[in-house]
């Protein structure tokens, strides 16, 4: 019997609990904020419900997700007041960006953490756990230097995992408050990222999924590209492969297109965010380039790489747009056949050189655009799956087989996490490459399949 929540007594406070909010890039974060606290002999659970103590980190990249950071602080000390919670730590962009503003807002917050200050978050709260004074409030030490990053307790499935190859954005995109909390680019070298993906692959990931704020300036700090990085990661011993998230469309390093065409351990995938396809929009975002460069670019890839898997993002709404710029962009997404795609809407953002901007384009209106750009996305998408049924695909399984018989698995085409996933009938465990013959999809655009 489970008694009432009024009659639960509080978990101990050294059982401690994680709760990730955000990006991938976000999510390494979290892995290395675990494997901090696990080093300080905390008990690390997965279920809030077992924790006495909660660490949030937060985002803070656009509007929806700043107010879901400020839900979740407010949840995590609801259940303090209420006695079901020990201690609530927050740390992350959030408190990067707003800093001590944060904890005259929210004073029972027992510990804020600015980024990249891990080993110090992890000590005190210890230090707090063990019934020591402990400062409330911990700066960053500076600017994250791009070296080999500590250990992580991965939080993704054994079938892949996030390798960071830089810190921070050179660009000056005027909706995005990235720069200032990250900073500027700073690639990590060549023998960092290899050195962490070695341990990755020894402890048997299969895929390398690579993320940065900007993938494609990788290197150019040391007079490198990024297709240098990509070969010396596809090369490494081990049954694993290669995916490149976050890359910038502009100055795109077309070495790349080689290995993403010919070599076997490169997925020929690319998560290209164009932001928008309108040249007065653009450039009012302060994007490098046209909408006809942007063309171009898609053009070159789809040439050069004929079975290359695409996807996007875009930004809708953005002060200024027109009735006729919000036309093009949907007939960008059906002449394109672009189905792996997140759109957002513009949300207003301090700090950043948009915010200032007054020719705001209506919620109702940013919402009717919206959903015009997800209606041609989702339409694409169920073509290109459909496409699919009868097809025998390669699949990546991710989770392994349940109760009802069926495992949860990828094909090269999708990356985790955003894109579409394959149903498989059969007994799998996770890390196994199986030929699935696919025959159905789901209302969701998943495909489902069984073991050919």
């Amino acid at each position: 019997m489970t008694p009432a929540a009024s009659e639960r007594t509080t978990p101990s406070a050294e059982v401690v609990a994680l709760v990730h909010l955000g990006c991938a890039r976000n999510l390494i974060d979290s892995e290395l904020i675990l494997a901090r606290l696990a080093e300080r002999e905390l008990m690390v659970t997965g279920d809030t419900a077992d924790a006495g103590t909660v660490v949030l980190n937060t985002c803070s990249f656009i509007g929806p997700a700043r107010e879901e950071s400020y839900r979740s602080i407010r949840e995590l000390l609801e259940q303090k007041r209420k006695g079901s919670l020990e201690h609530v730590v927050v740390a992350g962009c959030l408190v990067q960006r707003y800093k001590r503003r944060l904890a005259e807002e929210f004073p029972d917050v027992d510990l804020w953490s600015e980024i990249s200050n891990y080993r110090e978050l992890a000590k005190s709260v210890r230090d707090m756990v063990d019934g020591k004074t402990i400062g409330s409030y911990l700066e960053s030490p500076g600017l994250r230097p791009p070296e080999r990053e500590d250990a992580r307790m991965l939080a993704t499935p054994g079938s892949y995992a996030y390798m960071r190859i830089s810190h921070g954005c050179d660009h000056t995109c005027s909706f995005c408050a990235i720069p200032g909390i990250r900073g500027p680019h700073r690639s990590k070298s060549p023998a960092a990222v290899l050195s962490e993906s070695e341990d990755l692959i020894a402890a048997g990931v299969k895929e390398l999924v690579l993320v940065a704020e900007d993938s494609t300036a990788w290197g150019r700090d040391m007079d490198l590209e990024l297709p240098h990085l990509v070969e010396s990661l596809a090369e490494l011993d081990g049954d694993h492969r290669v995916r490149v998230m976050y890359a910038y469309p502009n100055r795109f390093p077309w070495a790349l297109t080689t290995l993403l065409r010919e070599h076997p351990r490169v997925v020929p995938y690319l998560d290209i965010p164009t932001q928008h396809i309108a040249t007065p929009v653009l450039r009012a975002m302060r994007r490098a380039g046209s909408g006809d460069q942007v063309r171009k670019t898609l053009d070159r890839l789809r040439d050069e790489v004929p079975n290359i898997a695409l996807r996007t993002t875009l930004l809708v709404g953005f002060p200024g747009e027109t009735d006729a710029d919000a036309e093009e962009l949907v007939s960008f997404v059906k002449e394109y056949g672009i189905g792996r795609l997140g759109a957002f809407a513009y949300s207003h953002e301090e700090d950043t050189p948009a915010f200032a901007l007054k020719d705001d384009v209506p919620s109702d209106v940013i919402d009717a655009r919206l959903n015009a750009v997800l209606r041609a996305r989702d339409a694409n998408l169920e073509a290109t799956q459909r496409a699919q049924v009868g097809q025998t695909l390669e699949v990546l399984i991710d989770e392994g087989t349940d109760a009802e018989g069926w495992a949860l698995g990828r094909t090269s085409m999708d990356a985790p996490e955003v894109d579409p996933r394959v149903f498989v009938q059969g007994h799998l465990d996770v890390g196994e490459r199986v030929q699935v013959q696919i025959t159905d999809t789901t209302d969701d655009y998943d495909l489902v399949g069984e073991v050919s």
